[in-house]
């Protein structure tokens, strides 16, 4: 009988344990756990858009998450939202290829340049305009080339890649450059800033043109270094 009574109260004890279990977690003093739930779903809930790199006082692009080789989320125009990413970025990369050659033969054809009236002027700016006809047709007829086989005439943004191409990838490597994983990422980001500086460049020596009537290193080596500003 004493046993009986033993094994009841315990049943008792235990029944009223758990039930004060229970009861705690309505209990106010369970404002801390809700606290700690909430703040663990806001943390993997929607967050406030991320605040550009390159632009702080501008939202970054969604389009521009990082996964592309240079990307610090510079898109100040929006591009990104209305054009195909993978396209723009081609066309950086074509754009900066052009004014990496566009700068030096800026530069070069200052003191080298083929003995005839037409290809002798030292300001780019002039001399394009002095190159015949015939000639300029040939240079935009072989860009048009180059750009309808290495595309396979897939000229836009949602059909030049279906076959899974990274943009700007045309597969020209002669030097073996991208044989080292490392080293083809590397180049990829020095390729991508030295196109982007270029750009910036090459339109600077066009405006210096304009502007001084000679070349960049003629403008340069002509300043009045002891002028004071």
């Amino acid at each position: 009988l004493g046993s009986h009574h033993l094994r009841s109260a315990m049943f008792r004890s235990a029944l009223i344990a758990s039930a004060v279990a229970t009861a705690s977690a309505f209990a106010p003093g369970a404002v801390l756990g809700v606290t700690s739930t909430t703040r663990s779903t806001s943390a993997v809930g929607p967050k406030m858009q991320a605040m550009s790199a390159a632009v702080p006082f501008l939202k970054k692009p969604s389009a521009l998450d990082g996964s592309m080789v240079g990307d610090v989320g510079f898109d100040p125009l929006g591009m990104s939202e209305v054009a195909d990413i993978k396209f723009l970025r081609e066309a950086e990369l074509k754009h900066g290829r052009v004014c990496m050659l566009a700068s030096l033969g800026c530069l070069v054809q200052e003191a080298v340049h083929l003995p005839f009236p037409a290809t002798s002027n030292p300001v780019a700016s002039e001399a394009f305009f002095q190159v015949p006809a015939g000639g300029l047709w040939q240079i935009f007829a072989a860009i048009g080339a180059v750009e309808h086989f290495s595309n396979n005439f897939a000229m836009s943004g949602e059909t030049m890649f279906k076959s899974g191409r990274a943009a700007g990838d045309l597969k020209f490597d002669p030097l073996n450059f991208g044989k080292n994983a490392a080293a083809k990422e590397r180049y990829a980001l020095a390729e991508i800033k030295n196109g982007r500086l270029a750009m910036l460049g090459f339109s600077g020596m066009i405006h210096g043109n304009f502007i001084t009537g000679k070349g960049p290193i003629a403008a340069l080596t002509s300043l009045d270094w002891h002028q004071s500003f």
